[in-house]
């Protein structure tokens, strides 16, 4: 049975049109990348999960290999799926991707129809759904051809599996050759999921003009660097931190937090003191400056984490001049 949620959760929050698409997502959406496997706090997950949907979050992001272990977030989110969010799947965006290596074997990694069809069957049964809302190709296979994985994707919306498709990781001229192919097949591609921030700038540089000219989606995922555009490590490595607990699954590395980057993170924070937000919040509405960025992704392992990155939404303006002192910064 369902619990009872606020009825004005969707009178805060911001959602953008997806590309040119009919759908819209929040501008914020929640990941569940980190901090929803086995070896995580299931009540913590819980809770996080209802407040993200009581404050307007409607998208929950997931995909195969999720956890640890692989597989563990898509159970644990069917779980709780179950227990409170059973009556209101229709207020939902729930998506799901595959690509990288989930079981042993030729067949259970990269791009294959035999692969990307038999890993969504999976997810389904994991999650206890009919169906997701969005399912991701999660990054291109060099060695299938790419009309095969997009003819995957292509059946699976036409099996009712999935309502829309997207690419993640693409490069440009990648992503331009897979909208053409779902554009002739006949199925859009709705949107492309990669990793951006102000310390990850790949996408400015070809990427993002293709998603506007196409009329495709972008949802960034890593908007805060993994914690590095946060005030988590502005003083070096604390206790607790995904860094120090070495747990693997895309843990950041020590050698990501070098001097460099966290004397440009303290000048960011004082930037973003001056315009009332902290440094979580500017690298969010940094990210979510260009139209064409739908959402951002954000992983939370807490619900204060949650309401502080909504925060963003409060002050979404960036000047001319501030976004001129960043590059200043960044450069």
């Amino acid at each position: 049975m369902s619990i009872a949620f606020q009825e004005d959760r969707y009178d805060h929050m911001l959602y953008r049109r997806c590309g040119r698409s009919g759908l819209k997502l929040p501008a914020v959406s929640l990941g569940l990348w980190h901090n929803f496997g086995d070896i995580d706090n299931q009540q913590n997950a819980r809770d996080i999960l209802r407040l993200a949907f009581d404050k307007g979050i409607t998208h929950f992001d997931l995909a195969n290999n999720y956890g640890p272990p692989a597989g563990s977030a898509e159970e644990n989110f069917g779980r709780i799926f179950k227990q409170d969010f059973k009556d209101h799947r229709d207020e939902l965006i729930i998506s799901s991707k595959a690509g990288w290596g989930m079981w042993p074997g030729p067949y259970g990694n990269f791009g294959s129809k035999k692969y990307l069809v038999a890993s969504l069957d999976q997810s389904l049964k994991r999650m206890g759904l009919e169906y997701v809302d969005i399912f991701y190709h999660h990054r291109p296979d060099p060695d299938t051809p790419m009309e095969e994985s997009m003819g995957a994707l292509d059946q699976i919306v036409r099996q009712g599996k999935a309502l829309y498709v997207g690419i993640s990781s693409y490069s440009a001229a990648e992503t331009k050759k897979a909208v053409d192919i779902l554009h002739q097949l006949g199925t859009p591609c709705l949107i492309h999921q990669p990793k951006y921030s102000m310390f990850d700038r790949w996408i400015e540089d070809g990427l993002l003009d293709v998603l506007t000219t196409e009329g495709v989606g972008c949802i960034c995922f890593s908007p805060l660097a993994q914690g590095l555009l946060s005030d988590k490590y502005l003083k070096g490595i604390p206790e607790g931190s995904r860094a120090a607990s070495h747990r693997g699954n895309g843990a950041i590395e020590e050698s990501a937090i070098t001097p460099e980057r966290i004397a440009k993170a303290q000048k960011l924070n004082e930037l973003a003191k001056r315009r009332g937000q902290n440094l979580a919040q500017l690298a969010l509405a940094w990210v979510l400056r260009h139209p064409i960025v739908t959402s951002v992704l954000i992983g939370v392992s807490k619900t204060s984490q949650l309401l502080d990155s909504i925060k963003c939404l409060e002050n979404l303006d960036l000047k001319d001049a501030e976004l001129k002192e960043i590059d200043l910064i960044l450069k």
